[in-house]
């Protein structure tokens, strides 16, 4: 005889272990599955050579809200690592994200009163900037927008950014200062040990079926609970009734190197347009370690195909308009909720993924509670 459950949750990632946490809390039976062979979602670190690896790409938590950064510091203590990326461009280096040591290491200038003026001789007005490529000229000028931004942005979105929206880029912070903390939130740090444990933490007392497509059993799965929650993505639940939504991919090429240091720093971005890969990971560094060996991860962008993972969804209008089609109709099924990047076809950062997850629980609480009331 199957055991009966209050929640069916698709997905083991931050969404759907934020609602199993939070469900378990309550005393709520959960059952969870997902298609990998592994839980944590995109979050997901391995061991390798003793180093916790970041298997699908660098993941920094950072927050503004004591609440969250509260929350999680229940189930991992993290440490203080701040990301302070670099940036290649040919054979030279630079600070990033644009502060004033960046502006010297281009200009030479030395105060923010000469950067600033610096800057405004550099922009080039657009009335009104009609797309990525416009709105970076008109605030930085032609040599940063060429330096940090244009190749980069290019290969991570398959297109020239002069057919990219702005808002792709408008969260680039640049500081007359120099401070080069890529976050502007008060909270950092990534998990001691990595994110898995963390997950693992979160979800204990959920049964878990890996290697589980949710597809291939639907029926079997839906009729083991009272209410189902669904995190994968949107159009694939609705067998694309309305269309497929885009999304980008990424293919990671991990390494294992016999040398104590590759590069010196997590993070190095590479902007030139005619190198292939936009960055390149140097794990130990997130967790400060000194070791023999390091393990580093060149991350190329690619255009999606059903059988790769959706990393970035493209929000333009053709997209958008699709997604509100399946959103409308996921609001008329009975017992079954929607959340996620994918499910909402929106590009969250892990504490965001955390608020939409602790908001949906209260509600989906609230439905257990009336329905066993009933």
């Amino acid at each position: 005889m199957n055991t009966r459950y209050d929640v069916l949750i698709v997905g083991c990632g931050f969404f759907g272990a934020t609602l199993a946490q939070q469900l378990l809390e309550n005393g709520y039976k959960v059952l969870m599955v997902d298609k990998r062979n592994h839980s944590a979602g995109n979050c997901y670190t391995h061991i390798q050579e003793g180093i916790p690896v970041h298997t699908y790409g660098a993941h920094i938590f950072h927050t503004d809200n004591p609440d969250i950064w509260h929350y999680v510091n229940r189930f991992a203590t993290f440490n203080h690592y701040v990301n302070r990326p670099k940036v290649r461009y040919e054979d030279k280096l630079f600070s990033f994200p644009i502060n004033l040591m960046t502006l010297y290491q281009l200009w030479n200038v030395k105060t923010p009163q000469e950067a600033q003026a610096k800057l405004e001789a550099a922009k080039i007005p657009f009335k009104n900037p009609a797309n990525l490529e416009e709105w970076a000229l008109s605030q930085v000028g032609e040599e940063i927008y060429t330096t940090f931004i244009k190749g980069y942005t290019q290969k991570q979105w398959g297109k020239p950014p002069s057919e990219l929206p702005s808002f792709i880029i408008r969260r680039l912070p640049i500081r007359l200062t120099f401070d080069d903390n890529y976050f502007f939130d008060r909270f950092q740090g990534i998990p001691i040990g990595g994110y898995t444990p963390l997950i693992e933490a979160m979800t204990q007392g959920a049964d878990i079926r890996l290697n589980t497509d949710y597809f291939a059993h639907k029926n079997e799965l839906d009729a083991l609970a009272d209410q189902v929650i669904y995190t994968g993505p949107i159009d694939r639940y609705f067998s694309y009734e309305f269309g497929t939504l885009e999304y980008r991919s990424v293919r990671f090429d991990t390494q294992v190197l016999h040398q104590p240091d590759f590069q010196g720093n997590a993070v190095i971005n590479y902007t030139h347009p005619e190198v292939p890969f936009t960055r390149i990971i140097e794990h130990k560094h997130f967790e400060f370690m000194n070791s023999p060996s390091t393990v580093i991860t060149y991350e190329y962008p690619q255009t999606w195909t059903p059988e790769k993972e959706p990393f970035y969804p493209v929000n333009d209008t053709l997209n958008t308009g699709l997604y509100q089609k399946y959103k409308e109709k996921a609001e008329t099924l009975p017992n079954t909720w929607f959340g996620g990047r994918l499910a909402e076809y929106k590009y969250y950062d892990m504490h965001q993924v955390i608020a939409s997850a602790l908001s949906l629980s209260k509600k989906l609480i609230n439905t257990l509670k009336n329905h066993n009331n009933s």
